[in-house]
């Protein structure tokens, strides 16, 4: 299976941003400039989130993913506040390629299924944000932008998307967000093996190396990344060249 590499434009106020662990954020750039970076140099998808999601801000989000599907040619992700089908219609109609939900896929399940019978599976992607418990000794899901604890445990929730109807995941450790010390490989192989769709990893890549481990050790089918692109300490080539020396098939 080709391995894919995926940046991330977490997006506020029409602007890139970049925290850790979902919280300090800093200017990283505007996002369409950005996109035709990330396009020209090799990254297989491109995802935008809107981090703030705000009803107001609906209208700013359209515009950016408008103008961002115009300037790329690689599909194009897009996430945050997507309450209902009109929602998904609207940013797929703006270019997006695929509809990242995630808070209201927990509130509300049957948007999966709704969504996958409109647009097709493979238009549909849930993201998943984890955090260990230490009381529960496991990993749970979280919603609204990491701040509430749901009371899915994310293998189980996991499997409950695909069943659904989702057509990928996206798995986000929150406690590895930012921290750049590498993803969570546990709990990114645990939803792995219990799912038989494509799994992203997501949250704390900080070299070259933790793409890697992620592809071998467990087994996503992506990786994706925001601030080691955003601020150059690597290249989207230089991961592919890596990993690729190493063994693992990408693009």
């Amino acid at each position: 299976m080709v391995k894919k590499i995926i940046p991330c434009l977490d997006v506020k106020d029409g602007r890139v941003v970049k925290g850790i662990q979902f919280v300090e954020l800093k200017d990283a750039g505007d996002p369409a400039e950005l996109a035709v970076f990330y396009d020209q140099e090799g990254a297989d998808e491109l995802v935008i989130l809107d981090i703030s999601a705000t009803v107001e801000g609906r209208e700013t989000m359209l515009d950016v993913v408008k103008k961002t599907a115009a300037s790329i040619s690689i599909p194009l992700i897009v996430g945050g506040g997507i309450r209902t089908t009109e929602n998904m219609q609207q940013l797929l109609d703006a270019g997006a390629s695929k509809i990242s939900i995630n808070s209201a896929a927990i509130s509300n399940p049957s948007l999966i299924t709704e969504g996958a019978k409109l647009f097709g599976s493979n238009k549909i992607i849930v993201a998943i944000d984890v955090s260990w418990s230490e009381d529960d000794q496991d990993w749970f899901v979280y919603t609204h932008g990491g701040q509430q604890k749901s009371d899915w445990k994310a293998v189980d929730w996991a499997k409950e998307v695909e069943t659904l109807g989702a057509g990928e995941i996206l798995l986000t450790s929150m406690d590895c967000d930012g921290k750049k010390e590498g993803y969570d490989i546990a709990i990114t192989k645990r939803v792995k093996d219990a799912i038989s769709i494509p799994v992203t990893a997501s949250g704390g890549a900080g070299n070259v190396d933790h793409f890697l481990t992620a592809f071998t050790e467990a087994n996503a089918d992506a990786a994706l990344a925001a601030s080691i692109f955003h601020f150059k300490e690597t290249s989207i080539q230089k991961v592919k060249d890596y990993v690729r020396e190493r063994g693992v098939e990408v693009k």
